[in-house]
């Protein structure tokens, strides 16, 4: 004859009980570790979503100045071409013949003066060159002037006016530089 005990027999382990736990305790154990790793995954996603709006912001930024300076430096190679011809018109009003008509002068002035503010609304300005001291960014040197008025490598005269728009340099101030005099030689002879 075969025994049975009752499921609530007190002599029985308490094994089944446990049984019934543990399946619950492994599911909440496996959810815990789902929803950490979701919650990682989260931050991962987050972290990749914020970095590429960091980038795509940056991208936004670079193009934009890009743009702009696209825009502020177009006309300079036209502005560059133009330059020669506005240097000509400045040598015939500084060296006009004698007995000219005043008027036709007068308009020619007026003539280079609307010129010079067509290209300098477009932000062309003239570099000021004399009696500042020489800087290889903004001048071009093609001699020396011995000169005890001014100090050493300060630009003494300009023979063609230099341009820059905003911070470009459109072209370079042709200038003279000053040097201190040269001490006469002396022939190494003594007198006694």
């Amino acid at each position: 004859m075969t025994t049975r005990k009752h499921p609530l027999d007190p002599h029985e382990p308490e094994g089944r009980s446990e049984t019934v736990e543990a399946p619950e305790s492994r599911l909440a154990s496996s959810m815990e570790g789902k929803i950490a790793e979701l919650e990682s995954s989260l931050a991962e996603a987050k972290d990749r979503y914020l970095r590429t709006a960091a980038d795509f912001d940056n991208f936004k930024k670079r193009s934009r100045q890009q743009q702009l300076e696209t825009i502020q430096h177009a006309s300079a190679d036209l502005i560059a071409r133009l330059l020669p011809a506005l240097d000509d018109l400045h040598k015939a009003l500084d060296h006009k013949p004698q007995g000219v008509d005043e008027s036709w002068v007068k308009g020619l002035e007026l003539s280079v003066r609307k010129l010079e503010e067509a290209l300098s609304a477009h932000g062309l300005e003239p570099i000021h060159a004399v009696g500042v001291p020489f800087d290889p960014k903004l001048h071009e040197a093609i001699g020396y002037e011995e000169s005890t008025e001014h100090p050493e490598d300060t630009v003494t005269s300009e023979l063609r006016r230099g341009y820059r728009i905003r911070d470009r340099v459109v072209r370079p101030a042709l200038v003279k530089v000053a040097r201190p005099p040269e001490l006469p030689a002396s022939d190494g002879e003594s007198t006694a």
